[in-house]
């Protein structure tokens, strides 16, 4: 270890701009197993370990890297999977300049940090390939059933913890395919998408069952669930678009990113897409702008450049520097041919029948507010026209009505429509035996993030299954 001073920060072979622009494969090559050791080795194994501070899930990253450092990855994949569900997804998608990469204290000390993500990735890649992830096996079975709403990294997570303590669990899904966003949301040159089904794999061979095509309120009750579970874990994700409410936002070709995202994987795992094949979110030919600075608009903009759009501008309201999203993928794009224009609003869209510009108020950046985040405002007579044929808003996600949706008014939410839950055991409030997770109980947030919540909901859940179990037997 502390190789920091004599070996260089590496990260595994990315593929040059020209061949990634033509296909949605991942656009990182594998560690070579030499490089992965290397790499881990540059880890000072500080006193006070930063990297795991800023991970959601706490997890024991000098542990790990000290493990595949000397070439024992069975034990190192052992301690990753202890505090993560899924290393080999985070690894992959987890924006690490911000969280355990970002706070490296040798990044601090200007060295860079270590490659963390990748060394995980690495990690697990190799226990799926010697046979080292097996499916869960408790060492006894629980007779008490829980229904998990909501297939994605939340609710995936806490199906796992669960099977890891014998309980039934049976997931419920609105869609046709388990992962929810890892899957319909996030574009597979970041996560291919056999990656989210070897879980699924993996959790069914476990037992977990899954129902799918199932939209509970209205395929099937909310208050059925009640009736035949014994607890039930809400964890359907935010899919409702923040809108836009600017002149003209109600042109044809001005799309939700979801929906763009959503198309674009559906027709890359080979199903036929009718608003893809007819052009109507298909960015091919075409002149794109996309509104936002998150994660969400960078998946946009690249996929925009994938499906050979002439033209790719992203427009966000604040600087470089204070985007919310990745600067890593911000690069990557600027890389594959997209344009930012950084201080830019969008004022008003023109057109006929369908968008054909956008005009765009230039912005500088104000007094900071209360949460000392710098504010935008317009600067007078600064408007500009950006011509274009296809607009994606990727300004975020907000919840949807779930009492309404569920049937279920007792359901208690937020004035921002996030589910109310006690945080120590993740329960609904006023509603025993329902729990909440993800990005329904603390708003649009990351992967990881949701699997934390996740893996602390199923500990709420053993806890209340435990009483319950415990009040019966004292009767």
């Amino acid at each position: 270890m502390l190789k920091f001073t004599d070996l260089n920060q590496a990260y595994p072979i990315k593929r040059g701009a020209d061949a990634r622009r033509d296909d949605f494969r991942e656009i990182y090559q594998d560690f070579a197993d030499d490089k992965a050791n290397e790499q881990a080795s540059r880890c000072s194994q500080c006193g006070v370990p930063y990297c795991s501070v800023h991970c959601p899930l706490g997890n024991n990253i000098p542990d790990w890297l000290n493990l595949a450092a000397a070439g024992r990855l069975d034990e190192a994949y052992t301690e990753a999977s202890r505090t993560n569900t899924f290393p080999e997804i985070c690894g992959r998608i987890c924006p690490q300049d911000r969280l355990c990469e970002g706070n490296c204290v040798i990044e601090s000390a200007g060295h860079g940090a270590v490659t963390i993500g990748s060394i995980e990735k690495y990690i697990t890649e190799h226990a799926f390939d010697s046979g080292l992830v097996k499916p869960i096996q408790p060492h006894q079975e629980r007779s008490e059933k829980v229904a998990i709403i909501g297939a994605g990294p939340a609710g995936l997570a806490a199906a796992e913890q669960l099977r890891q303590q014998g309980v039934q669990v049976t997931v419920f899904d609105r869609y046709d395919r388990v992962g929810g966003l890892l899957v319909y949301g996030i574009p597979g040159f970041k996560l291919e998408k056999h990656v989210v089904a070897r879980r699924r794999d993996w959790l069914e061979q476990s037992g977990v069952r899954f129902v799918l095509n199932s939209d509970i309120g209205r395929t099937q009750g909310f208050s059925d669930l009640r009736q035949e579970y014994d607890a039930i874990l809400i964890a359907t994700g935010v899919y409702k678009v923040r809108d836009l409410k600017a002149p003209g936002s109600g042109l044809d070709g001005i799309v939700a990113a979801l929906d763009y995202l959503t198309t674009s994987n559906k027709q890359n795992m080979g199903d036929s897409v009718p608003d893809y094949e007819s052009g109507r979110l298909n960015a091919k030919g075409k002149k794109v702008v996309v509104i936002g600075g998150g994660d969400t608009a960078m998946d946009c903009v690249r996929t925009a450049i994938r499906q050979g759009a002439t033209d790719v501008t992203c427009l966000y309201r604040r600087d470089r520097a204070n985007m919310p999203g990745s600067q890593r993928e911000v690069a990557n794009a600027e890389e594959e041919g997209v344009t930012f224009n950084w201080l830019s609003a969008p004022l008003a869209f023109d057109g006929d029948d369908r968008v054909a510009s956008v005009r765009v108020q230039k912005m500088r950046l104000g007094m900071p507010d209360a949460s000392g985040r710098s504010q935008p405002e317009a600067i007078p007579d600064a408007v500009e026209t950006l011509e274009a044929d296809l607009v994606v808003k990727a300004l975020g996600f907000e919840p949807e009505d779930l009492p309404k949706m569920f049937a279920e008014p007792g359901l208690q939410v937020t004035r921002w429509g996030t589910l109310k839950v006690d945080w120590s055991s993740m329960q609904v409030q006023d509603m025993p035996g329902v729990f909440g997770a993800g990005d329904i109980v603390r708003g649009a947030s990351l992967v990881v993030w949701a699997i934390r919540d996740g893996r602390d909901a199923a500990q709420g859940i053993l806890g209340y299954l435990n009483a319950q179990q415990a009040q019966l037997a004292a009767e």
